[in-house]
C-alpha cells in the first residue's frame, strides 16, 4: 500500500508541501449520474420547471464549486483554475454530469473535478426534488487525470 500523503509520520493530518514539485499542466475529468423517473427527466429537459433551466443552473453551480474546493476539502490547496467546464446531458434513466477542470501548477485538480461533478448533481437534485424525492445520485468517479509526478490515469 502507498503511503498516505496527507498523514505525517506521527499519524497527524497535514497539507502536503508541494513547493518542490514541478509546475505542469494538469487536467482531471469526473463524472456522475442522477437516476430519476421518466416524468422527472422530461421535466428537467423541458427547461420549463418552476425553477427554470435546471441543467444550466447545475452547470454553473459545478463551475463555482470547482473554484471553492479548497474551502470545502481541508487539505486541498487553493489552485489557479484555468478551465472549469461542467456538462449535464440526458442519459438512460436520468442525467449524466461530466466535469473537466484544468490548471498549470504544482498539484492536480482531481478534487476540483469531483467536487464540481458532485455539486452539479446535488444542484440537480435540489431543483428537481419537488417532482421526485427518490432520485439517486450514483457513480461519481474520476474518469481521467493528466500531468504531475504520478503520471496519467484513465479508467479502463
Amino acid at each position: 500500500m502507498s503511503k498516505l500523503t496527507h498523514i505525517d509520520e506521527t499519524g497527524r493530518a497535514r497539507m502536503v508541501d508541494v513547493s518542490d514539485k514541478a509546475v505542469t499542466t494538469r487536467e482531471a475529468v469526473a463524472e456522475g449520474f442522477l437516476r430519476m423517473a421518466p416524468d422527472t427527466l422530461a421535466l428537467a429537459l423541458s427547461g420549463e420547471g418552476r425553477k427554470g433551466d435546471v441543467r444550466a443552473v447545475a452547470e454553473i453551480a459545478g463551475v463555482m464549486a470547482a473554484k471553492k474546493t479548497s474551502d470545502l476539502i481541508p487539505m486541498c490547496h487553493p489552485l489557479p483554475i484555468s478551465k472549469a467546464e461542467v456538462r449535464v446531458e440526458p442519459g438512460d434513466g436520468g442525467l449524466s454530469v461530466t466535469a473537466r477542470v484544468k490548471t498549470t501548477g504544482q498539484t492536480g485538480v482531481e478534487m476540483e473535478a469531483l467536487t464540481a461533478c458532485s455539486v452539479a448533481l446535488l444542484t440537480l437534485y435540489d431543483m428537481l426534488k419537488a417532482a421526485e424525492k427518490g432520485m439517486v445520485i450514483e457513480a461519481v468517479r474520476l474518469v481521467s487525470k493528466t500531468g504531475g509526478k504520478s503520471g496519467d490515469f484513465s479508467l479502463p
